[in-house]
């Protein structure tokens, strides 16, 4: 049999959870504060509806997805594995460093897998672009860039930074393989004191620079990774259709008598199969818990990514 597996919070990401999940034949029972939006999901998916205390000494459920406001999740996280449950976090893990690192060793010594939602690691382009990369294709990396824009959605706690920059400080991790040396934010407020707009710059090993632009308010939608090698420079773009998501750009630059000089070239769009990333994500907790292996995103990565929250976080109080 599958891990049986409970979805806690059913907002809009945690209702996609639930769905990922029927489709899997893993879903257990949905959780919620708000007992009918529970009700409602158990009696659409043909589940149970568990009041959250009751949820995670509850011997039917072997693993909980947390999609709550983050606020929530270091407190549940750490109950839960305590219970003896896995458990797969959305992003952020936590509000604060230390409430993280609390909820992942409480997961360590519990021997319970610990887990976070960063599903882009997922997405097949992604996984393609770090194949990329390893091979050395691009040559040896020296800047990433990353773009997250678009209007909405807009939080009472979080702002655009924490909100929408976990996902590609994720994949920045993983393309660095290790955390950055400096952090330097800016952010601008619009409508109350959060960051509508954030700017992260950011120095690593090797002189290896990056930089990260999210925002909430902004008129048109842009979902941009851009690496860019020493051989060639690839775009990982999740606004495109599929045949388009990964492009691969072999212009040359190069110095000709004290001047320099250079020559473009058209993309070469490298063939990514198609798959959705949360579906992919969620079978891995599966296997994981089945199998005892350590989560492609760990909680300690997730740390790594609040620690650069919490660094370039810009204070318009």
């Amino acid at each position: 049999m599958k891990p049986r597996i409970a979805v806690l919070g059913c907002g809009y990401w945690g209702s996609n959870h639930i769905r990922t999940l029927k489709s899997l034949g893993a879903l257990s029972a949905v959780s919620d504060a708000n007992r009918a939006r529970a009700e409602g999901f158990a009696s659409e998916q043909d589940c149970r509806a568990v009041d959250p205390e009751d949820l995670f000494n509850d011997g039917e459920v072997d693993g909980v997805v947390m999609a709550l406001p983050p606020q929530f999740h270091a407190e549940y996280a750490t109950k839960a594995v305590r219970a003896g449950k896995h458990v797969l976090v959305e992003k952020p893990i936590a509000l604060t460093v230390d409430d993280a690192k609390g909820a992942v060793k409480a997961a360590r010594e519990a021997g319970r897998v610990y887990m976070v939602g960063h599903v882009l690691r997922f997405h097949p382009a992604f996984e393609k672009l770090k194949e990329l990369i390893d091979a050395g294709e691009l040559g040896e990396v020296r800047y990433i860039h990353s773009h997250r824009l678009g209007l909405g959605k807009f939080h009472t706690e979080n702002d655009a930074l924490w909100d929408l920059a976990p996902h590609d400080l994720s994949m920045i991790l993983a393309i660095t393989g290790a955390p950055p040396l400096e952090v330097r934010g800016e952010g601008a407020a619009l409508l109350d004191h959060l960051s509508d707009f954030a700017h992260l710059h950011m120095r690593f090993e090797n002189g290896l620079r990056s930089h990260l632009f999210a925002s909430r308010l902004n008129p048109y939608r842009e979902r941009r990774l851009t690496v860019v090698g020493t051989k060639a420079m690839a775009v990982f773009d999740d606004v495109e259709p599929w045949g388009r998501k990964l492009a691969v750009y072999r212009h040359a630059v190069w110095q000709d008598s004290g001047q320099w000089a250079f020559t473009t070239n058209e993309p070469t769009y490298i063939p990514v199969q198609e798959g959705m990333p949360l579906t992919r994500e969620l079978e891995h907790f599966l296997d994981c818990i089945e199998n005892g292996a350590e989560p492609r995103t760990t909680g300690e990565e997730a740390i790594e990514v609040l620690r650069i929250l919490t660094a370039g976080t810009v204070s318009h109080v």
